[in-house]
Parts: structure tokens; sequence; C-alpha cells
């Protein structure tokens, strides 16, 4: 049983790692959509704001990614090591939030990599800036849900 509990600790406390590296990107992602976020307009060839763009779709696209192919599978394994139910049944009403959030975040990306037209950004960014604000609090949810709930567990 102790052995258990050690390999528990040892799985597990790995996963608040991944989950702070994660949540800085997600910081890194926010101060680089606050900056696109201040301007009011955009005028044409403003390489400026072209790279800056540029640089928060490749934020955009890591954090999302690295939450769908990293992060919430690491969280689903821990609420079934933990025979978690209730979570895991949570958590499936909230992967289904950010779900919906992703399709957003994926368009943003992709109409930007194609284009160097701005003259839709100010309303794009504010659609992004709903749909990442419904995506971090549905995960803060998640992780609250699948892995802080078994701290307690793992000490």
């Amino acid at each position: 049983m102790l052995e258990n509990c050690k390999n528990a600790r040892e799985r597990w406390g790995g996963v608040s790692e991944i989950i702070d590296r994660w949540l800085h990107a997600r910081q890194l992602l926010l101060v680089s959509f606050c900056g696109l976020s201040e301007k009011k307009t955009f005028a044409d060839d403003d390489k400026e704001s072209e790279t800056s763009l540029r640089e928060l779709c490749q934020k955009l696209v890591d954090y999302v990614s690295a939450g769908h192919f990293e992060i919430y599978d690491q969280l689903i394994q821990e609420g079934q090591a933990f025979k978690d139910t209730e979570g895991l049944q949570e958590a499936k009403g909230l992967y289904r939030e950010i779900d919906a959030t992703t399709d957003i975040c994926v368009d943003f990306n992709d109409k930007y990599l194609e284009t160097d037209d701005l003259s839709t950004l100010v309303e794009d960014l504010s659609e992004l800036g709903e749909a990442l604000e419904t995506r971090f609090s549905a995960e803060d949810r998640m992780i609250d849900t699948l892995h802080n709930a078994h701290k307690n567990q793992l000490a």
C-alpha cells in the first residue's frame, strides 16, 4: 500500500509540473492577445501588427494543441486512476465547453495565416477573447475537478 502511494505521488505529482508549464503558456498567450487587442484599428501593411498576430497565432495553436493532446488526457487518466466517477462525468461536460471553443481558435489561426487583410481583426479578436474566456474557465474547473481534488490523496 505504501508503494502504491509513492507511485501515485510520483506519477500525479508530475502532472502539476505539466499543468504549471501549460498555465505559463496561457499567460504568454494572454499577453500576446492583450497586446493586439489594445489597438482599435489596423492599417494595411502594418508589419508590427502582422508580426504580433503571427506570434499570437503560434501561441494559440501551441496552447490549444497542448490541451487537447497532453493536458486533458493526463487529467482524465488521473481521474480514472483515482476512480473519480463523479469528476470524470463532470469533465465530459467541461470538455464539451472547451471543444466548442476549439473551432473558433483554429478558424482564427487559419484565417490569419492565410491573409494579410486585417480589416476584420478587431471583431475577430473580440470573438476569440470570448472563446478564450469560456475555455480558460472550463479548463480551470477541469483541473480543479480532476487534479486538485486528489492532492490530499497524494500526500
